[in-house]
């Protein structure tokens, strides 16, 4: 196997050049999945792969993939990649520097005429994010038999937008059959979005799986009145009661730290008035812990909590679950390659579980599959101040190629 090294400064220049595509005003991202930014980076990404002459095809949820051919092209192919979507308030590093990094190990096996024994494909996976269409990782969750297209084409944005209407809007809904496409391996490079690879200088975390995460939506129901002429004592409060499950919310993953992790990320109060008791919200609420029978006992807390808390106020509710995720356990193979790949370029790694979902978890039920970390300053992600350095965002491309070579010579 060569030694081969990726382009550092091409690799950055490339990240940088993207992140134009929705740049805000604070430094950061929002590139919505299926939106006129996401069409455009999109259409970028193709061209940048047809050039080094990749053929790039399409599924019916707009996962895309770019296939370089191999030697033996009998062979499943090796994937690597991630996506490009964003939060309305994103970094430029979270998903992208798992597709641009694929980008320049691609480039660089293309400069070099090196020829693999399997076909390698890179691949641009839709709405990992989940923050336009819940759920979250939603295409590959369809690549992977775990939704149907006709569930992801029926999923709405907050202003009443399909994931079907805006996938045929912005031209990328392909014909082929989501998953009928088969890999041999796939490896995600991304940023840890934590802060324990930076806090123990590693350079690489070597991910072992991916801890188990369930999201709920609440809408509890009160009745709006007069903040000026109703009583305390005959006011139906919805704030108050989503409030105070908040406040339980936070409590129950506290009960089960280190591991547990628990949050409301987004609230919707109705009407919204200064001077009207609030007479609807709604809310979300996400679990996560490495231990899916630990998740059973928070949600049960939680769903024991409701009752709790809205009836002595007068309150109705509604809860479902939306989505979850079991804990994932990636493949010890290319773990070893990631391994490899890592002492190979001579860094500093340690094993690592993910704290956030990813694509890969979804792809691991249909491949072998691992991961790949990068530190990112203070741990912070899902922010515009997100940021990981020029030698963080080399070192996990070369591994990435180091690992891609290293499982493919297997293969030889």
């Amino acid at each position: 196997m060569q030694n081969l090294q990726i382009d550092a400064q091409r690799l950055w220049d490339t990240l940088m050049e993207t992140a134009k595509i929705g740049a805000t005003a604070k430094g950061g991202i929002c590139r919505l999945t299926l939106t006129d930014l996401d069409r455009q980076v999109r259409d970028w990404f193709k061209a940048r792969c047809e050039a080094l002459g990749c053929t790039v095809s399409v599924d019916a949820v707009g996962n895309m993939f770019a296939r370089r051919p191999g030697k033996n092209n009998n062979l499943a192919p090796i994937a690597m990649g991630s996506h490009l979507d964003t939060q309305p308030t994103g970094g430029k590093f979270d998903g992208t520097l798992g597709v641009l990094g694929a980008l320049e190990a691609m480039r660089t096996l293309a400069e070099t005429g090196y020829e693999t024994n399997a076909p390698i494909e890179i691949v641009n996976w839709t709405n990992e994010e989940g923050s336009r269409y819940a759920p979250a990782m939603l295409a590959s969750g369809v690549f992977a038999g775990v939704f149907t297209p006709e569930f992801a084409y029926s999923r709405k944005d907050r202003d009443g937008k399909s994931f079907g209407e805006e996938l045929d809007r912005i031209g990328y809904k392909g014909g082929e059959k989501p998953g009928a496409r088969k890999f041999g391996a796939m490896f995600e490079l991304h940023i840890e979005q934590g802060p324990i690879l930076e806090d123990e200088d590693r350079m690489i975390g070597i991910v072992q799986g991916v801890q188990g995460m369930r999201w709920y939506e609440v809408t509890v129901t009160g009745q709006e009145a007069h903040t000026g002429a109703t009583p305390m004592r005959l006011r139906k409060n919805a704030l108050l009661g989503a409030a105070r499950m908040i406040e339980r919310i936070d409590a129950i993953a506290r009960e089960h730290a280190p591991d547990a992790v628990g949050a409301v990320g987004l609230i919707e109060n109705k009407p919204n008035s200064r001077n009207v008791v609030p007479g609807e919200v709604f809310f979300t609420v996400d679990f996560r812990h490495p231990d899916d029978k630990v998740l059973d006992v928070m949600e049960g807390k939680f769903r024991a909590a409701l009752p709790e808390i809205m009836t002595p106020l007068k309150l109705t509710y509604k809860e479902a679950r939306i989505w979850e995720s079991p804990s994932v356990k990636f493949a010890p193979e290319l773990i070893e390659c990631v391994r490899v790949g890592a002492e190979k370029a001579s860094f500093k790694s340690r094993d690592i579980i993910s704290g956030a979902g990813h694509d890969a978890a979804y792809i691991a039920r249909v491949a072998p599959t691992t991961m790949i970390f990068v530190p990112c300053a203070g741990g912070i992600s899902h922010n515009e101040a997100e940021s990981t350095s020029f030698d963080e965002c080399a070192a996990g491309a070369q591994v990435l190629l180091n690992a891609v070579l290293e499982y493919d010579r297997r293969l030889g």
